[in-house]
């Protein structure tokens, strides 16, 4: 390591910043025997708030800790994010910023990694902690609390924050810091806070401090009663239904999923997190469950009589907002690492690992002779055989467009000249997808059509973020992905509508920059257009979401109220394409089933990003899952069709049941 060398006997004498990177190069990971380097590089963007200290110390330690340049400080907390889902939380990246807008860009990003469980460590500068210099350039002075900055702003969103003000408070903050991001019950984002200043101090640090250390990724054991409770609830239910979320795939715990469901004869749907935690095709994998999950599986989730959670925290998505399980006899069992979201709906839990919990109750569950119920294994192949050519009638890409057999529920379709609609280009990817492929998602219609249709067996990874819905995720998860997988011959694919492509489309240069190959579809349906099919249905009219010129000007200057043109003209003339181009990626722009298969297919192995722009049609979706969402529309209006929406709505309260 090119560090220097002076310091007293037993110490080593360097800046804040050099400890830091010093320290964070010798930390490791161990999980199931295997060790990896905890945080193997520096994203970052440099500013007056970080350059002095972080950077010059990454500048130094450049060997030992790698630096990747971004373009937004959010992104690039996507990018570590989402490198620590595809490494199963066994790894993360660090991201410093500079102070104020810098820092602050990051906060979003923080509480994504937070509420999706998943360990990213932010290293945001901060003003001065000796204060002579105040206020100093992007300072926000609060007048009452003087010690605020706008740092504190990542407390509510951090598993673990800390401003470090003194140069000793790292030799406790740094090992606090580790333990939240390998710790599956309390881990999150971890904000450490560094004044500028305290960036560029000495300290004499002691040279143990500096030793490589070992962070053993601990995977609970389950307890005998709590299991041998859970068994039982098993043994008296005729209709069992899993519910398989995250904590299965961090777990790695999928060959103990599936066991369990061939020996109870359990159904086991997916939440939006858990896409993709069983691998093997049977009878009892039914998909998605909830809002966007499959009419199959919500049915059986109806009718179930006793419902096993296994590492989900069950939001309203999942659940209908509390009104998908009738069964007035049903009963909850959980498995989560985390007490606190294994205690959901009242669950009888067992509080332990994924995997190791899972193959303590299969034993148990063996052991007491407990075996399907055949009348249920019938039920469940009969909905799920149902729901398998309305599916397949949707994905069909060389189907053509035919309102009555592809929209019949759709309101008004534009004619925008898209030959394909958003789900058959789902069925293109599907078609060209491989084992060890990874699709993501996060935001808008794409995760929730994925969640319904996507078959994500047999090595085919789905990647969707749903827990916080963030618009822009996708194409930096995607640069997080490909830098955790390095075979270059499995394709990491962002797939968006036009949207969220442009909120967020700068990372596209970060990809170019490193050379990282990754492919990004883009769904160009001229919208926000899922939050257009909400809105319909909760006010029965469009307004401000889809993508249309100012039918006239707006004239913002006159005292009185007067009627002002609206967003109703013409669909935005935007090259999408072009901007891909523009930003380094190669750029296609693909109309038709033939153009998109032959793009994905010469595209699989290029070097550097992709971007190929397929125009769908708006307001054409999959159909629906039959299941409720608590949106109230308006209680009260001037609208005949929002007074009746209100009407159904009340209707769909009566649904929702508390358990406890």
């Amino acid at each position: 390591m090119s560090i220097p060398t002076t310091g007293g006997p037993g110490t080593v004498r360097l800046t804040v910043a050099q400890a830091v990177v010093a320290y964070l190069s010798r930390q490791y990971s161990i999980a199931d025997g295997r060790r990896r380097r905890l945080v193997p590089a520096t994203l970052g963007i440099f500013g007056h708030g970080n350059v002095a200290g972080i950077g010059q110390a990454l500048d130094q330690l450049f060997d030992d800790m790698p630096f990747v340049q971004g373009r937004n400080e959010q992104n690039l907390v996507h990018v570590a994010t989402a490198f620590a889902k595809a490494t199963k939380r066994h790894a993360t990246l660090a991201v410093t910023a500079s102070i104020g807008p810098g820092a602050l860009n990051m906060v979003t990003g923080a509480g994504l990694a937070t509420v999706n469980r998943l360990p990213v460590l932010l290293l945001p500068g901060d003003i001065y902690a000796t204060r002579r210099q105040g206020p100093v350039l992007q300072q926000l002075q609060h007048p009452v609390e003087a010690d605020v900055s706008v740092n504190d702003a990542f407390r509510p969103v951090s598993r673990f924050f800390d401003r470090v003000t003194r140069p000793e408070a790292l030799l406790t903050a740094l090992p606090a810091a580790m333990r939240v991001l390998t710790d599956p019950v309390e881990t999150g984002a971890v904000a450490l806070s560094l004044p500028q200043d305290v960036q560029s101090e000495a300290y004499e640090w002691p040279l143990e401090m500096f030793v490589e250390r070992d962070w053993v990724i601990r995977r609970p054991a389950p307890d005998d009663e709590e299991v041998a409770e859970v068994a039982r609830l098993l043994a008296s239910a005729r209709k069992p239904l899993i519910i398989a979320g995250g904590g299965v795939v961090y777990s790695e715990a999928t060959a103990e999923l599936e066991e369990l469901a061939e020996t109870v004869g359990a159904p086991v749907a997916e939440t939006f997190a858990g896409k993709g935690a069983v691998q093997t095709r049977r009878w009892w994998q039914v998909g998605g469950i909830g809002l966007e999950g499959t009419p199959a599986t919500n049915a059986l989730a109806r009718e179930a009589d006793l419902v096993l959670t296994v590492g989900s925290r069950l939001t309203d998505f999942a659940t209908g907002s509390q009104s998908l399980f009738q069964n007035p006899a049903v009963r909850f069992a959980s498995i989560n690492v985390n007490r606190h979201d294994g205690n959901r709906l009242g669950a009888t839990g067992i509080t332990a690992d994924a995997g190791r919990a899972l193959a303590a109750l299969a034993d148990v569950v063996r052991a007491a002779g407990i075996f399907p119920d055949p009348v249920w294994r019938r039920r469940a192949e009969t909905l799920v055989g149902e729901w398998t050519p309305v599916r397949a009638a949707a994905l069909d890409p060389d189907t053509s467009w035919d309102r009555a057999t592809l929209a019949p529920d759709a309101d008004v379709v534009p004619e925008t000249g898209a030959v394909l609609t958003q789900p058959q280009l789902i069925g293109l990817l599907q078609e060209q997808a491989q084992a060890g492929d990874t699709i993501i998602a996060a935001a808008g219609g794409p995760p929730g059509d994925l969640q319904k249709v996507w078959d994500a067996t047999e090595g085919r990874f789905a990647h969707l973020e749903f827990g916080f819905s963030c618009m822009g995720y996708e194409i930096p998860a995607a640069l997080g992905v490909r830098l955790a997988e390095p075979d270059r011959s499995r394709r990491v694919l962002s797939f968006i509508g036009d949207g969220t492509f442009l909120m967020a489309p700068t990372e596209l240069v970060t990809a170019a920059q490193e050379q990282l190959p990754l492919t990004v579809v883009v769904a160009e349906n001229h919208g926000y257009q899922v939050i257009h099919r909400l809105q319909m249905g909760r006010s029965g009219s469009e307004f401000g979401n889809e993508f249309r010129y100012r039918a006239g000007r707006l004239d913002l200057t006159g005292d009185k109220a007067a009627a002002q043109p609206r967003l109703e003209g013409e669909y935005l003339g935007v090259d999408l394409a072009e901007v891909g181009a523009g930003l380094g990626a190669r750029a296609i722009r693909a109309r038709t089933a033939a153009e998109v298969r032959e793009a994905l297919a010469e595209t699989r192995h290029q070097e550097g990003p992709v971007v190929i722009v397929v125009p769908v049609r708006p307001h054409v979706d999959l159909p629906g899952a039959g299941a409720w969402w608590d949106v109230a529309p308006a209680e009260v209006s001037t609208s005949e069709t929002v007074d009746a929406l209100r009407a159904e709505y009340e209707q769909g309260l009566a649904l929702q049941r508390w358990f406890g």
